[in-house]
């Protein structure tokens, strides 16, 4: 299933949400432009790699290392390993990152979008404290996102796009179902990555930061907003801030 488009509407403009899209897409712009050699650098130098997280950075040269280690778990959140990787990964934040910035506040929002990341990052690092591959990617922000979605607004509708073959299908499913399934999916793909070598998808980063969202979001959220509300409530004005 293919998320297009949620029915849940909203209150504010998602003035962060629209700027992380930006962000995202100026920044693999900029990273596609660079010549091969300097785009590998780029990511290696910015994505988060486990093994300098964690202090373990001998099996890597001098040139990588062009931020504090830590710093490396907040740049990776604006690279992304291909054009279906950032179309992907931005579908998801425009659809779903809206209501969550909503039911926060911008300020917030930031906060919590970047905390879910970080904590999506670690979670993927201790999977293989000492691998050398570069972690890019928002995904682990967005699952937060998509965590939070699932706790606050499980009965919104969906239209998701079905691919069926060489016809397509289009329907309007709970949310519920949908970041459920999508859950259930990562939780199995990670399992069943375990052990293997070299590249590929970081499902245990959706993991983590799908908990991460599903356990900050009522720290986060606006006092009057419900968990599992059939439908937002227009009775309440947020302010922007």
């Amino acid at each position: 299933m293919i998320p297009l488009h949620d029915d849940n509407p909203t209150e504010i403009t998602p003035v962060l949400t629209i700027t992380f899209i930006v962000a995202c897409v100026l920044v693999f712009l900029y990273q596609v432009s660079l010549p091969e050699e300097a785009g590998e650098l780029f990511v290696l130098r910015y994505g988060a790699i486990p093994a300098v997280v964690f202090g373990q950075p001998a099996a890597l040269p001098p040139e990588v290392m062009g931020l504090p280690a830590f710093a490396s778990l907040l740049t990776s959140m604006f690279l992304h390993g291909g054009w279906m990787h950032l179309i992907g990964n931005m579908l998801y934040l425009w659809i779903f990152g809206n209501n969550i910035e909503d039911v926060m506040g911008h300020v917030k929002f930031v906060i919590f979008y970047i905390t879910c990341g970080v904590l999506a990052a670690l979670s993927h690092a201790l999977t293989d404290l000492s691998s050398t591959m570069p972690m890019v990617g928002a995904s682990g922000a967005i699952s937060g996102v998509l965590g939070a979605y699932l706790l606050l607004f499980p009965r919104a509708q969906v239209l998701v796009l079905i691919p069926m073959g060489i016809f397509t299908r289009t329907m309007y499913v709970p949310a519920g179902f949908v970041l459920g399934f999508w859950f259930v999916l990562q939780l199995l793909s990670g399992g069943l990555s375990l052990g293997r070598q070299g590249g590929g998808v970081a499902f245990f980063a959706h993991v983590g930061g799908f908990l991460a969202g599903m356990a900050l979001i009522g720290l986060f959220k606006r006092p009057e907003v419900r968990f599992f509300a059939p439908r937002r409530h227009r009775s309440w004005r947020a302010s922007d801030w």
